[in-house]
């Protein structure tokens, strides 16, 4: 049973032992009809100070960075004393019950609804509780130091097992938590799934373990391929950074769920991540998107985890968490998911290169990068990480993911060190030096709280010190991170024998807008400022009928007008104003394809010496072996 993997009872003892004299928060957590997707929750607070005692749900969850309110889900809430007697709680917002006239114990029990299965929310069904802990569990104010003990009581007749980051006990349903941070940031798998277990050692011991716990509708031999896959993600990515971090209690978990009815997500946590998604291991189809997630969230277990921007540092349950770094926590995570890939045997070089190849082209085409930089970018995650809005934003002219352009950011910082130390110094190096300024000195913290953050100047600092080089480390973020330029990736990717080419040379191009069938014409989608479509007049869900003097119904019409134009022809297009149906006549002014692919230099018939094959084994090659 995975609940009982992880021994070490007496270990969290020892780092519970400062809040000893303080009663721990008690939580309850029970499944008396889950197929109608809700769970019970009774929470004690003892020992507590007299005066009003504020309980409250969150509004936000470690690793995202938006508000999520929890609090909507959460019904039938009753609060008694250490005796039991009714108490009325009041409710100064939405998100708080204050309780007062207790005696010193406050037991709070409600139910909370939960039907999304990610990492962000609760999922309660038939088949397990998948909880993520701030969309589930109440917390007190002033008691966040305080030890938890979180048991879980499996519906009446069902074998359900527990895979969590949570300390265990002598019991299986039974786990603590030496504080709030560390319980939030403890999602749990209770359910009747598959396990499968490896150990890892990097030399300095003891060794660690790490657990699969697999929801999913396949075979035993689809989680036998998935732990193979998954071993070879966690081998790859330790040498990037010299050591595994010393996981709390010895012990990594993957909580996987890969249902049809799950939603796609990824969600670091300290010891632990959730994955899930509506594909099945069984599809190829699926499998590159399903480990390039495995990949992402493995490599948070250092950045992100342990090397931690001062934004997000500690992290505020009652508000949104912005940090101007985003573009290096997520943003170069991002772009080691394919080269950990690669590096690791599960990928082909093509695809790694046709994956950079959109990153590069989003951050060079996007109309986004002339109006906020990737810092800038960052601090925007409140807004778009999983946030809820129902009104229309101007987010594909005016927004570039933080993710996409700090991949591009990486991939530059990556080549331009390689470049300058003809392939001494690489981005591994930097990364592992992040690790051992900041990552390693928060190892000496309590779990769940980092004791060495780092700052924008603190990235740039590393950078200098790594390449020796403070010009080159200053005109590197003063251009790129906080400017709007764009690095010189042909002349980057030249150096190992790549060629960065257009993807369709002289192919003609109104912008990259989609168009989608509607009543006799194609609804328009959002058109990128400067764009074709754009100096034509067209606008987004306006509705085009006719191209060329021919009309048009379908994507496949445009695309075989297009096909007989050259870039700088100038075609009629007859279109409709979404805003009054106003039938409009103008001239479309077409453009050549900018978009690029990378493609190795042999491939394209030129010569490739040796130097740069040897640049590009080095970039490319395994560092497990």
């Amino acid at each position: 049973m995975i609940s009982r993997m992880l021994a070490g009872a007496a270990l969290v003892a020892g780092l519970v032992a400062p809040a000893a004299a303080q009663a721990p928060v008690a939580y309850r957590v029970s499944f008396p009809s889950p197929e109608h997707r809700w769970m019970q929750v009774e929470v004690t607070f003892a020992d507590v100070p007299a005066g009003p005692l504020q309980v409250r749900m969150s509004r936000s969850s470690p690793g995202r960075y938006a508000l999520h309110e929890f609090a909507k889900n959460v019904f039938d809430v009753q609060v008694k004393d250490g005796r039991g007697r009714p108490l009325v709680a009041q409710r100064p917002n939405l998100h708080q019950w204050t309780v007062v006239g207790h005696d010193g114990t406050v037991v709070v029990s409600y139910r909370v609804f939960g039907d999304r299965t990610d990492g962000t929310y609760l999922s309660v069904d038939a088949t397990h509780g998948h909880m993520n802990m701030p969309a589930a569990l109440m917390w007190a104010r002033g008691l966040e130091q305080r030890a938890a003990r979180v048991e879980f009581v499996p519906p009446a007749g069902k074998t359900w097992n527990v895979a969590t980051q949570l300390f265990p006990t002598g019991s299986p349903y039974v786990f603590t938590a030496p504080n709030l941070q560390y319980l939030m940031d403890s999602p749990t798998e209770v359910g009747a799934f598959t396990s499968r277990v490896f150990t890892v050692n990097d030399g300095k011991e003891p060794a660690q373990t790490v657990r699969i716990a697999l929801h999913h509708d396949g075979s035993d031999g689809d989680a036998d391929a998935f732990a193979r896959d998954v071993e070879k993600i966690v081998r790859e990515t330790m040498p990037i950074f010299g050591e595994y971090p010393r996981f709390d209690g010895g012990t990594y978990t993957f909580l996987s769920d890969y249902l049809p009815w799950a939603s796609g997500d990824g969600m670091e946590h300290r010891n632990s991540t959730v994955l899930s998604s509506p594909g099945a291991l069984r599809s190829p189809g699926q499998r590159a998107g399903i480990l390039g997630t495995v990949a992402h969230e493995f490599f948070h277990a250092w950045n992100m985890e342990r090397i931690r921007s001062k934004g997000v540092e500690p992290f505020n349950f009652d508000d949104a968490n912005m940090s101007g770094e985003l573009w290096f926590g997520e943003g170069f995570t991002s772009y080691y998911d394919a080269l950990i890939l690669q590096r690791a045997g599960l990928s082909t070089v093509e695809s790694m290169l046709d994956d950079y190849s959109g990153v590069v082209n989003t951050v060079t085409q996007s109309p986004g990068r002339q109006f906020r930089t990737a810092e800038q970018m960052s601090q925007l995650a409140p807004f778009v990480d999983a946030a809820v809005s129902i009104d229309k934003t101007a987010w594909p002219n005016t927004f570039i993911s933080y993710y996409t352009w700090g991949a591009a950011i990486g991939l530059a910082m990556d080549l331009s060190l390689r470049d300058i130390t003809n392939g001494k110094v690489t981005l591994d190096d930097y990364m592992k030096l992040m690790w051992t300024e900041y990552g390693v000195p928060g190892m000496k913290a309590p779990p769940g709280v980092v004791a060495k953050t780092y700052t924008m100047e603190d990235l740039q600092g590393r950078l200098a010190q790594l390449s020796g080089d403070a010009t080159f480390a200053r005109e590197f973020f003063a251009r790129y991170v906080q400017g709007h330029e764009v690095p010189d990736y042909t002349r980057l990717f030249a150096r190992l024998g790549l060629v960065v080419r257009r993807r369709a040379p002289g192919a003609a191009w109104t912008g990259s807008a989609t168009l989608a069938p509607n009543a006799g014409g194609l609804r328009v989608g959002t058109v990128a400022f400067e764009s074709p479509l754009y100096k034509a007049g067209i606008a987004q869900d306006d509705q085009i009928v006719a191209l060329n003097g021919v009309e048009v119904t379908t994507p496949q019409a445009v695309s075989d007008i297009l096909a007989k134009q050259k870039p700088g022809a100038q075609v009629p297009v007859r279109f409709v104003r979404r805003s009054g149906g106003e039938p409009v006549t103008a001239t479309l002014t077409l453009a050549e394809d900018p978009r690029v692919e990378i493609v190795p230099a042999e491939t394209t018939g030129a010569a490739v010496s040796p130097e740069q094959m040897q640049l590009r084994r080095a970039w490319l090659a395994s560092k497990s072996r």
